[in-house]
This record gives structure tokens, C-alpha cells and sequence, in this order.
């Protein structure tokens, strides 16, 4: 029988060959990480560089700093702190580094099992998911983080007559948390287009049910800001503002698929139109004719 368009990969592997290939997969994926991770442990702790990337993660705050005419000065509270410190750089800049090895060694080991039109429908968003990922990444490094901490800093107090004097000296550790937080936080929600428009792809969602539940997303982007931002109302409220933005192209987004659907089944001939709405209308035109 010839081959069909969308037919899938010949695959007659048995179980255990599959099996094996997953592990395959997942040792070079696990190698490319180890590697990576060592890397940027090298670079991290080399006395000519200087500690690049924390010193990257550390602009913000001392940007805030010298606006204010202080100086950026982060303590070692613990004796330990500054091995983890460089570990847990380590572990997210070697993640991050080897991420696009190990997105293709799954892909590759999903991707036979996929006929050529899904393949085609999947790539987009597979493509998409890390771009928006970096693009919040970006926003809260260069947008949020400055806003959030100028804010934070604002609690100082200048010692004046018998009031004590309170100065920023924080932990390494704790300013490492905080900001890998927000990098998180941002990046995680600005996934919200890419999850909507693949399940809006894949039929689940409808533009028309998303505008239906808008109230109850306002209250789950509510509570989701609440978790994964740190206490306070300053920056709740901008990632609210950013994430219901994207719920709203979400739901553009969604609608530009249906169309897109549409367009395409009625050009092969494949579109009906919805039998409720048929059977409505012949009831309504019954009604009138009685």
C-alpha cells in the first residue's frame, strides 16, 4: 500500500529497543549537563575572571546601589556559603547551557512516533517555549528586578539622633535566591501563550471558552503571583498586569488558530457548521411559521 502524507515513521522496534534508546538519550543527555555544569563552575571559580555570571546576576541590585550612592557590598554570612553559592550557579548556567542538547535528544526520541503533520504542528512551539522563557527572564532581570529592589531598598534609614541606622548588607546566598525567583517566576508565566496556543492547536481550548472563564483566570494569575513572587504587593501587581496581558493575546492567539482551522477544512470541503446552531434555527423558523 503506497504511503500516505501524513503516515507515520516506520518504527518496528520492540519495547526493549525503545527502552534502550531512551537511555541513551538520557546518558548524553545527563553528559552534556555534567559537562556544562563543570564548565561554568571552571569559569566561576578562575581568579582572572572574576565570578562573570554572578557578578551579571548581581547588577541589578548594585546598579540600585549607586544611584543611591552606596556601595555593592554582598556578605558570606555562613563559612560554607560561597561554595554553594557558585554550585547553585553551576547547576542553573550549565541547565540553561545545555538545554537546547537535551530539547533535541528528546525530540529526537519522541519524534518518530509522530506523523509529519504533527511534527510540523509541535516545532513551532517547541521553538517558542525557550524564547519565551528567556523574554521573561529578560524582563524581570532588567525590568522588574531594578523596580523591585529600589522598592525594597526605600526600608533603609539614616541614623539621626537617637534613631538607628539601617543598612542593606545582604547574604550572597539569600540575594542569589531572591533573584533566581524572579528569573523563574517571570519565565515560567510567560509560557502562557505557548500552553494555551498548543492546547488551542490540539482542540481542548476554544478562544470562546478562554473569554468565558477570563473571571476565574483573573483569580488563579492572582494566586500564582501571591506563590511565586516574594511578599509583597509591588511586584504581585506587575506580574499580574504582564501575566493577564498574555492570557489576553493567548486568547488572540487561540482565535487565530480556529480561523486558520476554518479556513483550512472548508478549503477541502470538511467544515460543518455546528448541528445545535442548524437545530436551533429550524426550530426558530418553525416557531415563526406557526
Amino acid at each position: 500500500m503506497a504511503e500516505t502524507k501524513d503516515q507515520i515513521d516506520d518504527s518496528s522496534a520492540p519495547l526493549i529497543e525503545h527502552l534502550a534508546e531512551l537511555r541513551t538519550r538520557l546518558i548524553r543527555a545527563a553528559l552534556a549537563f555534567v559537562i556544562a555544569m563543570f564548565a561554568v563552575f571552571t569559569i566561576e571559580v578562575a581568579p582572572s575572571l572574576n565570578a562573570p555570571i554572578f557578578n551579571f546576576l548581581t547588577e541589578p541590585v548594585c546598579g540600585v546601589l549607586q544611584d543611591r550612592g552606596q556601595d555593592c557590598k554582598l556578605q558570606l554570612i555562613k563559612l560554607q556559603e560561597g561554595f554553594f553559592v557558585t554550585i547553585r550557579i553551576s547547576l542553573m548556567a550549565g541547565f540553561a547551557l545545555s538545554f537546547p542538547f537535551i530539547g533535541y535528544q528528546l525530540w529526537r526520541f519522541v519524534a518518530p512516533g509522530l506523523y509529519r503533520s504533527e511534527k510540523s504542528a509541535f516545532l513551532p512551539f517547541l521553538v517558542a517555549s525557550p524564547f519565551m522563557f528567556f523574554l521573561g527572564a529578560a524582563f524581570a532581570y532588567y525590568i522588574v528586578m531594578p523596580l523591585a529592589y529600589d522598592f525594597f531598598l526605600n526600608f533603609q534609614q539614616a541614623g539621626q539622633g537617637d534613631n538607628a541606622q539601617i543598612d542593606f548588607q545582604g547574604s550572597a546566598g539569600e540575594y542569589l535566591s531572591l533573584t533566581v525567583t524572579f528569573i523563574l517566576a517571570f519565565g515560567i508565566c510567560f509560557q502562557l501563550p505557548v500552553l494555551l496556543s498548543l492546547l488551542g492547536k490540539a482542540g481542548l481550548v476554544s478562544a470562546v471558552g478562554l473569554a468565558n472563564v477570563r473571571k476565574y483566570a483573573v483569580v488563579g494569575i492572582l494566586v500564582v503571583a501571591g506563590l511565586v513572587t516574594p511578599p509583597d504587593v509591588f511586584t504581585q501587581v506587575i506580574l499580574f498586569v504582564v501575566v493577564y496581558g498574555l492570557y489576553e493575546i493567548s486568547i488572540q492567539l487561540v482565535k487565530r488558530i480556529e480561523r486558520k482551522r476554518e479556513e483550512r477544512m472548508r478549503a477541502d470541503g470538511t467544515w460543518f457548521e455546528d448541528e445545535d446552531e442548524d437545530w436551533d434555527d429550524d426550530e426558530d423558523g418553525e416557531e415563526q411559521a406557526s
